[in-house]
């Protein structure tokens, strides 16, 4: 029997269709169900960028943003780009359908060393973060050779300088080239930053495909 179109039960059907992970997301019942769930769905869209990477070696830091926005985007979950939190954030992810409503804000930047890449998270916590949002989102497009080498040289550079107020040494994450960082916000709480590296380089080989 199939669902009368937009009724509650057809959202799930269509949700259940593009996997579990989706519905997880909405059934999330603590942060760390939630963190755990986006996760899955975050890296699926990684994937699928660095999938089309030859097609997209002409966008800029805005048009990856966009196109990594789409791949989030699904009924129930919204992502907007340059919506202004302090300042207009790259990325605005809001879980409408979950109780409470669940709010993340992601900077991204195109790998220009571990300085650049500090300078996202300082604006993502200095500037658009109020506190009331889940864990932030800091993401790499690296379109140099050698990704893995790369995000642990920025890791490791954040483990020696402690930016913005870092807690101790930053942690793995479960998707690959990335990892976790805790720091002290002027909310009075700690809060997480996921750094996720995005893997776009692009072989001549690949080029002449």
């Amino acid at each position: 029997m199939t669902a009368p179109a937009g009724s509650v039960l057809d959202l799930v059907e269509r949700i259940q269709q593009r996997g579990p992970g989706p519905l997880s997301l909405f059934t999330a019942q603590t942060d760390e169900e939630f963190e755990k769930a986006f996760d899955v769905w975050l890296e699926r869209a990684v994937i699928g960028l660095e999938g089309d990477k030859v097609k997209f070696k002409g966008l800029d830091e805005d048009g990856l943003s966009s196109v990594l926005a789409l791949a989030l985007t699904m009924p129930g979950i919204d992502v907007a780009r340059e919506k202004n939190s302090n300042g207009h954030v790259d990325l605005t992810i809001e879980v409408s359908f979950s109780s409470p409503i669940r709010r993340k804000l992601g900077e991204a930047k195109i790998y220009d060393g571990p300085a650049y890449h500090i300078k996202g998270l300082k604006q993502l916590l200095g500037r658009y973060t109020t506190g009331r949002e889940g864990r932030g989102l800091l993401i790499e497009y690296v379109r140099d050779p050698d990704i893995a080498g790369l995000m642990k040289k920025v890791r490791n550079k954040m483990d020696e300088e402690q930016p913005e107020q870092q807690k101790g040494k930053a942690m793995d994450h479960s998707i690959k080239w990335s990892f976790i960082s805790i720091h002290g916000h002027s909310c009075g709480e700690d809060l997480e930053v996921g750094h996720i590296g995005c893997n776009l380089y692009v072989c001549d080989s690949q080029d002449k495909q």
